[in-house]
């Protein structure tokens, strides 16, 4: 069975992350999306409201499965048997500190390979930042994340009455 580990901190899931991992089931058996604690990027979402909005996202996909991990990402994909870990790309921006990070994961352990999938054209320019920053300033995201997101983000930013 062909394992790959999707990681990431999908704080929050996005459009561009569901298509990455819509297109990474195609190519392995099994696809874990997991969610990194990501604790120095200071998370709008927790580590538990990361993963279920991930998880309500995929349930319909039959060879993804969610999880959680803390730590070096060879390590859990090691754990978890799996031969790569894919990673997407929407910029050359983006590439410079992937290729660095899939060099040190490849000297960490050879038996892991880096996958790197581009998403939809429709998608390179969104980002979980972009996207949070919008939400915060009360645009209407729709259109970038699943509608479950959205409600997320909505009662995140929402403001009480003084």
């Amino acid at each position: 069975m062909r394992t790959a580990i999707y990681p990431g901190s999908f704080d929050p899931l996005t459009n561009g992350h569901l298509d990455v991992i819509q297109r990474a089931t195609k190519l392995f058996n099994r696809v874990v999306v997991a969610v990194a604690k990501s604790d120095s990027k200071q998370p709008l979402f927790t580590l538990e409201e990361r993963l279920k909005l991930v998880q309500k996202a995929v349930r319909h996909m039959p060879n993804v499965e969610t999880d959680a991990f803390d730590g070096l990402l060879v390590k859990y994909a090691a754990r978890r048997s799996a031969t790569a870990v894919v990673r997407g790309l929407r910029a050359v921006s983006d590439f410079e500190f992937e290729f660095q990070l899939a060099l040190m994961n490849r000297k960490l352990d050879e038996r892991v390979e880096t996958i790197f999938m581009m998403p939809k054209d429709t998608y390179t320019f969104l980002s979980s930042r972009i996207v949070k920053e919008i939400a915060r300033l009360g645009g209407d995201v729709s259109a970038f994340v699943p509608a479950h997101v959205q409600a997320a983000l909505k009662e995140k930013f929402a403001v009480t009455p003084a």
